[in-house]
């Protein structure tokens, strides 16, 4: 593992290694490893007519007539036109007087650039000029499109990995030369090189395969070594049913679903078993997988012993742990002294904390990875819960078992996972399904839409807000990125602002810090903030049940398991809610694919049919699973790739479950490092 700092690289001194640190690359490997999230690929230049609106074209263009130059040197429109009956195209520049004296009349250029319809014209904003013979040599090439922040570039990544590729000393490869024949895989430093800079799709798609495959069968080895070391392990905290849960049932406003009702008994059985529970329990957004979390902590308590409820973020804690206390307290259950214990709590009320979990006082604690840290000692913890398990690492999920005995494990999600993928990446767990949604919630309506609709959209907000809604915008990037034509959360906050006068319009994304994310979102939750314009950090269910509308920009750039996870943000509460799907392309396998979301509200048959529609041949799609643990993985594309690598996993095991055999020794290295960076990760 090549640790070394980037500043050991040419070019880039501490002012370039704090842009890399924004992006979290500090050395060498995690630049090795900071994949591409798409590739740019330079096709043919296409004649005026057949250009595709709100695509990215290249055209061929001989000018006829001089540009004009509006403006002074410091803000200036440089604005050309090209004209191929029938079609006129106007090319605009901002800011680039210089063009003038280089766009010289009988001149010929290939400019390339997304097409767009304003005013009813098409235009070319900021389009790439090339001479031809410079772009006959790009033309079919794919150059690497990276994940930037403001100040880096992609040339400036692409250059530091090139010096990596090139100084380093070849990588030892770890997968068995065995398995690497079986399953037809490339070898590793390739498959690194082709990856940031492949030499054509199919080259790509080779490197891309290695990749997938390492991820899903290193994952899938740590998961089935931890299922070795916890399956069939006594359950040392006999707990026994209790009226109590039974009456907090029978006490609620409304009635638990059947399946809601079957599952509750699965838990129940489960956890006055002879054998500790481990037990993933999978439910549609708003289906009620959180009650059933409460009742097994509230019969828990009943029996005298601890439990703890982890989720990945401190609003979504704090949520949690209030909901909590007004169950308890509507049930006169005030004795169990439920805490909160997130980063931000405070020193004073931590020791405190820390106290009365270790001495039992404490029956119930909600938190997040806080809960995991060294100094949590717990008297007699028997229940761990982990909500939204596909933000923790495989560790993580017997991590709090190492603060004592091996406590019962519940796992809630409600990534909506076909079964035949859920076994494989789940497999130390049993499944339950929560198939039913309560019958009080009114279904969300949905509509897809292509850029045209933003006005309309826009005044569908404003009206929605005057009647005292909220509403969320997701944007796919951060920022403006170069190669990538798509809307960022920071430029898309701007422009709302101007377009919703007397509406407070805040952002939120993940390059924030923590206590800045906490912060705007509690003032959403309290409805301070009535526009939230965001990134996929809000798919992590946070309850704000008078937010009503959910517009997703870009929504080709999102898997449809995720952005069927951000419609769950809207439709909590009494109100109609309304999901807005616009689409920054027209291509039709993208409609088609949109459509399953238009037409159906159920989060498995979504995955299921997305299943159907994309295969092996979707090479650079979009990530369904952008948060489990894989950088390049993902298991709805990959499911193929997932299925091989489950079925390399167990035969390498069966041959030799503790890597004794000589050819195994450094993939038993590997193997510690990957679940020691698992650990570090969550302050182990």
């Amino acid at each position: 593992m090549n640790t070394e700092p980037l500043t050991t690289l040419k070019g880039i001194g501490e002012k370039t290694e704090k842009l890399f640190a924004k992006v979290g690359i500090y050395n060498l490997q995690q630049l090795l490893h900071y994949y591409p999230r798409d590739y740019d690929c330079y096709a043919e230049p296409v004649p005026l007519r057949e250009c595709r609106q709100e695509e990215k074209n290249a055209v061929y263009g001989r000018i006829v007539h001089s540009p004009s130059v509006k403006g002074n040197q410091r803000k200036s429109v440089v604005v050309l036109e090209l004209y191929e009956e029938p079609v006129r195209l106007q090319l605009t520049w901002f800011n680039m007087p210089f063009l003038r004296s280089t766009l010289k009349k009988g001149s010929v250029f290939i400019f390339r650039g997304k097409i767009q319809e304003k005013s009813g014209r098409l235009v070319m904003e900021q389009p790439e000029i090339f001479t031809p013979a410079a772009y006959h040599e790009l033309l079919a090439s794919l150059q690497p499109v990276y994940g930037l922040t403001a100040g880096l570039t992609n040339k400036m990544v692409s250059k530091a990995v090139a010096q990596v590729l090139e100084r380093c000393a070849p990588a030892q490869d770890y997968l068995p030369e065995k398995i690497r024949a079986r399953y037809e895989l490339c070898e590793i430093n390739y498959a690194l090189h082709e990856v940031h800079f492949p030499k054509d799709q199919e080259h790509l798609a080779t490197a891309r395969r290695r990749i997938v495959f390492e991820e899903f069968f290193l994952f899938i080895l740590s998961l089935r070594q931890l299922k070795e070391q916890t399956e069939g392990i006594t359950n040392v905290f006999p707990i026994r049913a209790v009226w109590k849960t039974e009456e907090v049932i029978e006490n609620m406003p409304y009635r638990l679903t059947n399946a809601q009702m079957r599952v509750w008994g699965e838990l129940e059985r489960d956890l006055k078993g002879h054998t500790h529970m481990a037990r993933l329990v999978q439910g549609d957004v708003g289906s009620g997988k959180t009650i059933l979390a409460f009742l097994a902590m509230i019969m828990t308590a009943e029996n005298g012993y601890q439990s703890a409820l982890m989720v990945p973020t401190e609003v979504l804690a704090r949520q949690h742990y209030e909901s909590l206390c007004t169950l308890l307290k509507e049930n006169n259950l005030t004795e169990y002294n439920p805490r909160l214990l997130t980063g931000s709590t405070k020193a004073k009320e931590r020791r405190e904390i820390y106290a009365s979990l270790e001495d039992g006082s404490c029956k119930m604690v909600i938190g997040t990875h806080a809960l995991i840290q060294e100094k949590v000692q717990y008297k007699n913890l028997a229940l761990v819960i982990t909500d939204e398990q596909h933000r923790f690492g495989v560790r993580q999920r017997t991590a709090l078992a190492e603060k004592g005995e091996p406590p019962n494990v519940l796992v809630m999600s409600a990534t909506p996972i076909p079964r035949t993928l859920a076994i494989i990446l789940y497999g130390d767990l049993s499944i339950s399904v929560i198939d039913e949604l309560p019958a009080k919630r009114l279904p969300i309506k949905n509509c897809v839409v292509d850029t045209s609709y933003r006005p309309k959209a826009y005044r569908f907000i404003t009206r929605q807000v005057e009647l005292g809604r909220q509403a969320y915008v997701i944007c796919p990037m951060v920022e403006e990125s170069e190669g990538l034509e798509a809307e960022n959360v920071t430029d898309y906050t701007q422009l709302l602002k101007k377009e919703l006068p007397g509406i407070t319009v805040e952002m939120l994304h993940g390059q924030m810090k923590a206590a800045q994310k906490n912060e705007i979102m509690e003032r959403f939750a309290s409805g301070e903030i009535q526009v939230l314009v965001s990134t996929t950090v809000v798919e992590v269910g946070v309850n704000v049940p008078n937010a009503t509308v959910m517009m997703v920009e870009n929504a080709e750039r999102f898997g449809l398991a995720q952005l069927h996870q951000l419609r769950g943000r809207v439709g909590r509460g009494e109100h109609q809610s309304y999901c807005i799907f616009i689409r920054g392309n027209k291509d039709q396998e993208t409609a088609k694919r949109l459509e399953i979301l238009n037409h159906s509200n159920d989060g498995f048959y979504i995955a299921s049919e997305d299943l159907k529609l994309r295969g092996s041949g979707d090479l650079l799609g979009t990530r369904q699973s952008g948060d489990m643990e894989f950088q390049m993985a993902d298991i709805f594309r990959d499911a193929d790739i997932l299925q091989k690598a489950s079925e390399a996993a167990s035969e390498l095991l069966a041959d030799d479950p503790y890597f004794e055999k000589p050819e195994h020794e450094l993939l038993k290295k590997v193997m510690k490092s990957y679940l020691d960076l698992e650990n570090h990760d969550i302050g182990l």
